[in-house]
């Protein structure tokens, strides 16, 4: 049973649980969306504009990055996976400990690896191209996981709160 002040503090917890859970799967949205803006606007530069890449424009990427239609989905789906996504799945590892969800930090904590394991997948992806396969299917796990976390938040029994007299 808690007082009241700690059933607040942990009701705080478990509702920033259940929004970075879902602000996770929202962002794997964002992923998806905006790295296939980035292919389909790099293909039609190709097939209909007579663009090219080769390894010059490969290399050069970061300090003259393309500017076709959809190039801005690379930037987007660049910064989100390594830099965003990674410090909200860091925070909910850290909510987790206090939000009292039934198994919330074991999930916190496989989001959390998966999530790693998807930054290193994209980042040595163009060294190890098999590692794509891994990115895709990495990407479905935290998502899912990511739902999973927030409706086991949502499903929560909320803690029993005692008045000061009992």
């Amino acid at each position: 049973m808690l007082s009241g002040k700690a059933h607040i503090e942990e009701s705080a917890m478990r509702k920033a649980y259940l929004n970075l859970a879902r602000l996770i799967a929202l962002l794997i949205v964002v992923q998806a969306m905006s790295i296939t803006f980035a292919v389909a606007g790099l293909f039609n530069w190709i097939t209909e504009k007579g663009g090219a890449v080769n390894s010059s424009v490969v290399e050069g990427w970061e300090d003259h990055p393309p500017t076709f239609t959809g190039a801005v989905g690379h930037a987007v789906h660049s910064l989100s996976g390594e830099n965003v996504i990674p410090i909200v799945a860091l925070l909910l590892l850290i909510v987790s400990f206090f939000a009292k969800v039934p198994k919330g930090v074991a999930m916190a904590s496989v989001i959390f690896v998966l999530v790693i394991l998807q930054v290193y997948s994209g980042v040595k992806g163009d060294e190890m191209p098999y590692l794509g396969l891994w990115h895709g299917l990495g990407a479905l796990l935290i998502f899912g996981a990511a739902i999973g976390a927030a409706m086991a938040a949502k499903a929560a029994p909320a803690p029993v709160v005692t008045s000061p007299a009992e």
